[in-house]
């Protein structure tokens, strides 16, 4: 969808910085602190929850990963240093919205702009992990629309909330189960439309909001609300290891880190450049995965063995599965791709009649696959 200014106001030229705010700037990005993440490639075991968040990465489509599970888990952890292993993308130089300067139907105003003006210019930089708290408010997420300004200014009047951030990159909320409904609603259009649009007193803006939304919960305080749960394609749960040997590395491994931060990171910036490489080279390679009839077949006789609702099972289970076939470099799904992919999409999906618990059985999606049910 083409992103657009709706309404009557009209834009006018952006009044030059004071010089107090210049210097402002200035003493904020100097005492800004360094923040030191915990690389993912450090993470003892929990493959499951890496392949769901690595998979979203190498294909956005795929819907974002919730990641249930008991507190000191690694959940926050993996998310946030997701982000040292993330390929470049291009950007339009100085937009607030992350537009991509191939896609120019989705520009937000000012890129609009620069294009009539031919001032379109090109930056790379990292895909970014932008944290949403669970308190922030609506103004803090949506973005603040002035009304008084808004009559002098035009679009200028408008202070873009953490979705603008988030656009072309990954948006992380921990404790997602306990986001007020306000902020869930928006989640909900945004994911939708891949548009953010704020209206105030007849005005509306609209910016473009394509991000991979990432929840981590504790399923110990709520559960999440069904809408939103619907629309994350991919669930994994994670437990405490019970390996008494990976335990231990846990440990040392993160002594090492707090003692040793920065040499710490050293040490697996060789693991790391590893990782996103097979990301970059996974990306490179997905245009050519194809998915046969008989795949189509399999998926659809798995959906209907599971009883799910709808066809967005169907789908994201396709996605996934050949998401999963790039990152092992093949060209070709196959049935442990299907059983990868469906293991994270199906639990959460499976319909459930009144006061029963039914539970997820990967022997019987195996006995599916198989042709023995």
């Amino acid at each position: 969808m083409s992103s657009s200014i709706t309404g009557t106001i009209k834009e006018v030229p952006k009044t030059a910085e004071a010089p107090s705010q210049y210097l402002e700037d200035i003493a904020r990005k100097a005492t800004r602190t360094e923040r030191v993440l915990y690389p993912i490639s450090a993470i003892v075991g929990q493959e499951k929850m890496l392949r769901a968040l690595i998979l979203n990465t190498i294909n956005p489509s795929i819907g974002g990963v919730l990641i249930r599970g008991q507190k000191g888990t690694a959940k926050s952890t993996a998310v946030r240093g997701l982000a040292e292993v993330l390929p470049e993308i291009e950007v339009v130089e100085g937009c607030k919205f992350n537009c991509d300067p191939k896609d120019p139907d989705k520009f937000c105003w000012e890129c609009i702009e620069k294009k009539r003006k031919g001032t379109v210019n090109v930056n790379k930089r990292q895909m970014k992990v932008v944290d949403l708290p669970v308190g922030a408010t609506e103004d803090r997420v949506v973005g603040s629309l002035d009304i008084e300004k808004a009559v002098r200014q035009g679009v200028q009047a408008f202070d873009p909330g953490i979705l603008a951030q988030a656009n072309r990159g990954i948006l992380y909320v921990d404790e997602i189960n306990l986001l007020d409904d306000f902020v869930v609603d928006a989640l909900l259009d945004a994911a939708a439309m891949n548009v953010n649009t704020v209206e105030r007193e007849g005005v509306s803006v609209s910016h473009p909001a394509n991000f991979i939304i990432v929840g981590s919960m504790n399923p110990e305080e709520g559960e999440l609300r069904p809408q939103l749960l619907d629309r994350i394609a991919l669930q994994v749960e994670v437990t405490g290891i019970y390996d008494v040997e990976q335990r231990i590395e846990i440990v040392e491994r993160r002594n090492g880190f707090n003692d040793e931060p920065k040499q710490f990171i050293r040490e697996y910036e060789g693991e790391q450049e590893k990782l996103r490489s097979k990301i970059i080279k996974a990306m490179q390679l997905l245009p050519r995965v194809s998915t046969t009839r008989e795949n189509l077949r399999t998926i659809a006789e798995i959906c209907i063995a599971f009883n799910v609702d709808g066809h967005r099972a169907d789908i994201m289970i396709e996605r996934a599965a050949r998401t999963n076939a790039a990152y092992e470099g093949r060209e070709r799904i196959t049935n442990d791709d299907i059983i990868e992919a469906s293991e994270m999409v199906l639990p959460h999906r499976m319909r459930k009649k009144p006061f029963e618990e039914e539970e997820f059985s990967v022997d019987q999606l195996r006995a599916v696959v198989d042709g023995k049910v």
